[in-house]
């Protein structure tokens, strides 16, 4: 069902934990559905310096935050918008079709963290950026979200 690199990317995570002085935060998903990822990125000079993760939910939920803080760390902040769900599930060798929406949810919360970061430094957001509103990442990237310890 899940391939080795996902089964690695749950048992192993990479990068967990929270960045004290993150330049860049966004947090999406949903508490009634069962996933929530917030992702903190440290940005120097354009360049994604240190990415880590906290995510609640199912093991493709923690292995794609996992790869996904792995994909981010070393790109431009342009290259790492470009980084699709479709590109974090390949890494990990493929996702169950069930679980597709997990990797969504990793290029949300590598959105939402690069929409905090460009709103702190006086940047323009990314207007081709379409919204649904089902993740809640656009209310959440906008300071309003509460703290991602006292989630239920």
């Amino acid at each position: 069902m899940y391939s080795e690199k996902v089964m690695d990317h749950f048992s192993n995570p990479r990068n967990v934990g929270e960045i004290e002085d993150a330049n860049g935060v966004g947090q999406v998903g949903n508490a009634k559905c069962g996933d929530i990822m917030k992702m903190y990125l440290k940005i120097e000079d354009n360049i994604i310096v240190d990415a880590k993760f906290k995510t609640f939910g199912c093991g493709a939920a923690v292995a794609t935050s996992s790869m996904a803080t792995e994909l981010v760390k070393g790109k431009t902040v342009e290259e790492a918008m470009k980084i699709t769900n479709k590109a974090v599930a390949e890494a990990l060798d493929g996702l169950p079709p069930a679980k597709m929406h997990c990797s969504n949810l990793a290029e949300e919360a590598i959105a939402a963290a690069l929409e905090d970061y460009r709103r702190k430094n006086g940047q323009a957001p990314d207007e081709s950026v379409d919204c649904d509103g089902c993740c809640n990442s656009c209310y959440h990237s906008h300071g309003r979200e509460e703290d991602f310890d006292d989630e239920d």
